[in-house]
């Protein structure tokens, strides 16, 4: 009787060790730069039926998904998304930031060369990200099984969501007229890629990012990478991270309205009907997992909301930095004590102002208080204890590197844009708390995907702790979010 209940023993064992864990075939985080929230409705009914409105009528909605930090840009969205954390524990503050007095881009890195170009565009790698991400994660969890490759127009979009691990990342350059990449990941393009670009070739010079083309030459790379790197035809889950750039630099030109955006959206719908056909073919409808969200939102023109009696304003950056060092200097006799002001972040020159730093500081904070445009003017290494809303405070303090995010972060009045006060201006941008540029689209889709919609508050952190709680691997490393269970069907 013993030997048979010890037989059953080492039956029940050898079933739990040898039991594979659940897990698609394929992730795929798809984000579309500058991606407002109500774009997923106010473009609904001209959608056709095969893309969002597939993802929306036969995915899971989060609709309450807030960005909670500050600066909301396209670096620190990207590498959010995919860490599941904030610039205070990830260093990517932004698309650009100061160390140590040093300009720095958030993805360049001087150590590596260009490959597939012959100029500075490939100069980039994931160095500058503290964290891991979802990819990492994955590679690890698989014993770096998994391929992780990343793919958009921008650089920082295509590296930062991949990671560290990743097998490649690739991106367009401008110059070039074709997708490149860096000898962090490769000494070659693969063929596949080289024969890519020769098809698709583009006149060099010409910005593909600001015209629709864009949105179709990133689909078809990620086709291409679907097909050649054989992603999702195994056991092993793979990573494929696709970013659309198209609909933020067309989105900085023309604003949220007229016939350029409505070109790009549907631009957009079709090659994600596409898309999404072709995941069904090569990797089967219910074995992969996609997720589509955006890096930030953005705000209305100001000249538009102002023709239609709505508040908005504007303000000028270099107006401010020039009148700040004029006014510094009379009272302190320092020259360009203010280095810039970047995405509401005020870099003060250190090394010029030495041990006058802090009453320098002050009176700086001071004068911007005197701008008509800003709201509140905070010290960040004083944000805890600064009079102003909770909300704003916390997206503050997460989003303070206290390395890179430089000293002062202004908050202009609601729908007071950098630029907006030029009454010529007929673009957007973004950066702030407001729930135009921090409130963003979270689409799940597929693989143990229930359909519903949540409004219950959920954030641009949760998203990757949401991924890694489904594939049963440990999220990423400076991860602060946290998994949205009614997600998943079980």
């Amino acid at each position: 009787m013993r030997k048979f209940a010890f037989a059953i023993l080492l039956l029940g064992l050898s079933f739990v060790v040898n039991a594979q864990i659940k897990r698609p075939k394929l992730v795929v985080g798809l984000v579309v730069d500058q991606m407002r929230w109500d774009f997923l409705y106010y473009y609904y009914d001209q959608y056709g039926e095969g893309g969002i409105k597939r993802l929306l009528n036969g995915g899971f909605s989060c609709e309450n998904t807030m960005i909670n930090y500050v600066p909301t840009v396209t670096a620190i969205g990207h590498s959010s998304i995919f860490t599941g954390s904030t610039p205070a524990l990830t260093g990517i503050c932004g698309n650009n930031y100061v160390i140590n007095g040093k300009p720095v881009y958030c993805v360049e890195d001087k150590t590596v060369n260009s490959v597939g170009s012959t100029n500075e565009a490939g100069q980039m790698s994931p160095r500058n990200l503290l964290s891991t991400t979802i990819g990492d994660e994955l590679k690890v969890a698989t014993n770096f099984r998994s391929k992780v490759i990343g793919i958009a127009l921008k650089d920082r979009a295509a590296i930062l969501p991949a990671g560290h691990g990743a097998d490649a990342a690739y991106w367009y350059d401008i110059k070039a007229g074709h997708f490149i990449s860096s000898s962090y990941y490769m000494d070659k393009l693969p063929g596949w890629v080289e024969q890519f670009n020769r098809k698709n070739q583009t006149k060099p010079g010409f910005d593909v990012k600001n015209d629709p083309v864009g949105v179709s030459l990133t689909f078809k790379l990620a086709e291409a990478a679907l097909e050649n790197e054989q992603l999702g035809t195994d056991d092993i889950t793979d990573l494929l991270t696709v970013s659309v750039s198209s609909t933020d630099a067309m989105g900085h030109t023309y604003g949220t309205r007229g016939k350029e955006m409505d070109a790009v959206y549907m631009q957009l719908d079709r090659d994600l009907t596409a898309f999404l056909r072709i995941l069904d073919e090569k990797v089967g409808r219910d074995n992969y997992l996609l997720f589509l969200t955006a890096d930030h939102g953005s705000a209305h023109n100001p000249n538009f909301l102002k023709d239609h009696r709505l508040p908005a304003g504007g303000f000028n950056t270099g107006a401010m930095v020039k009148q700040l060092n004029e006014r510094i200097k009379e009272q302190f006799g320092i020259d360009q004590a203010v280095m810039n002001i970047n995405a509401n972040r005020v870099y003060l020159n250190r090394l010029a102002i030495k041990e006058k730093y802090e009453v320098v500081k002050q009176a700086a904070v001071a004068l911007l208080k005197e701008n008509k445009e800003i709201q509140f003017v905070v010290d960040f290494e004083k944000a805890t204890y600064t009079t102003i809303p909770q909300l704003i405070r916390e997206r503050i303090i997460n989003g303070y590197n206290p390395d890179r995010s430089g000293d002062i972060f202004i908050v202009p009045k609601p729908q007071h844009i950098a630029g907006g006060d030029n009454p010529a201006y007929k673009g957007t941008t973004h950066c702030v708390w407001n729930p135009y540029d921090a409130h963003i689209p979270l689409l799940f889709y597929g693989w143990n995907v229930l359909h519903g919609s949540t409004s219950a508050p959920t954030y641009i952190v949760d998203i990757a702790p949401t991924v890694c709680a489904m594939l049963h691997i440990q999220m990423p490393n400076a991860c602060i979010g946290n998994a949205i269970t009614e997600v998943k069907t079980r």
